[in-house]
């Protein structure tokens, strides 16, 4: 579903992603882990082209992603993102945030928007709270709506970027609640995550970069129980103390 193939990517001078090879297949979930500034997050926005890179090769679906003739919004539509900071448009409620990328993007009747929006809000469990607006919402139920919208899209894999990240420790649960449910009725996933205890529970392969390198791309059992790389076992070592 998912190819990269000696991706790399410089801010400037200065290199941000190098030579990064893994693959996602269909139903797989890829957890994406390592240190603060390890091209994390940088390497899970090139696979739909919201960050452009400058050497190697994304395939998503068997469309390559760098290439000029490729539709980037059509390819971006067939692909969910849910991001760190929930990125709803404050102006809209919950249902238009919904429904709005389905009428604009996919040309579907204000009608069929709906009623596929809010059968995703109520599959993350917040069917009663369509009329609101985003900021009546708690940080985890904001990000409940983003998966929602994001699904609401009929996505062929759903990408994650720290999703956790901005809540509060008590939000995170449900949220996580959402994306194990995903997992399980095998959704494609690559989701970039401190949240081992998600990982150990859904992750069919743990990818840890460090400076910008995939360093391990590995079986989730093996990861955890014998990592090979003295980076990997200091990361672990400290995020599970």
């Amino acid at each position: 579903m998912i190819e990269l193939t000696k991706v790399s990517k410089w801010y400037g001078d200065f290199q941000v992603l190098s030579e990064c090879s893994t693959t996602v297949a269909r139903g797989d979930v890829v957890v994406v882990c390592g240190p603060s500034g390890s091209g994390k997050s940088t390497l899970i926005k090139t696979v739909n082209g919201l960050e452009p890179f400058q050497q190697g090769e994304i395939r998503v679906d068997g469309i390559s992603v760098g290439a000029a003739q490729t539709d980037l919004p059509a390819l971006r539509s067939k692909i969910g993102m849910v991001f760190q900071n929930f990125e709803l448009f404050p102006h809209l409620s919950v249902r238009r945030n919904l429904t709005l990328a389905q009428v604009k993007v996919l040309g579907r009747s204000e009608m069929e928007a709906t009623e596929r929006g809010l059968k995703y809000l109520d599959r993350v469990g917040l069917l009663a709270h369509q009329d609101k607006y985003p900021s009546q919402l708690s940080g985890g139920q904001q990000q409940r709506v983003a998966i929602a919208r994001a699904l609401a899209m009929d996505p062929i894999a759903m990408l994650f970027d720290e999703p956790t990240s901005a809540l509060d420790p008590e939000m995170i649960g449900e949220v996580l609640d959402v994306m194990v449910g995903l997992a399980q009725e095998g959704m494609t996933m690559m989701v970039v995550t401190h949240e081992m205890g998600f990982a150990r529970k859904v992750a069919d392969r743990i990818v840890f970069m460090d400076q910008g390198r995939i360093v391990e791309d590995t079986p989730k059992d093996e990861f955890f129980s014998t990592p090979r790389s003295r980076r990997a076992k200091e990361f672990l070592a400290r995020i599970i103390h």
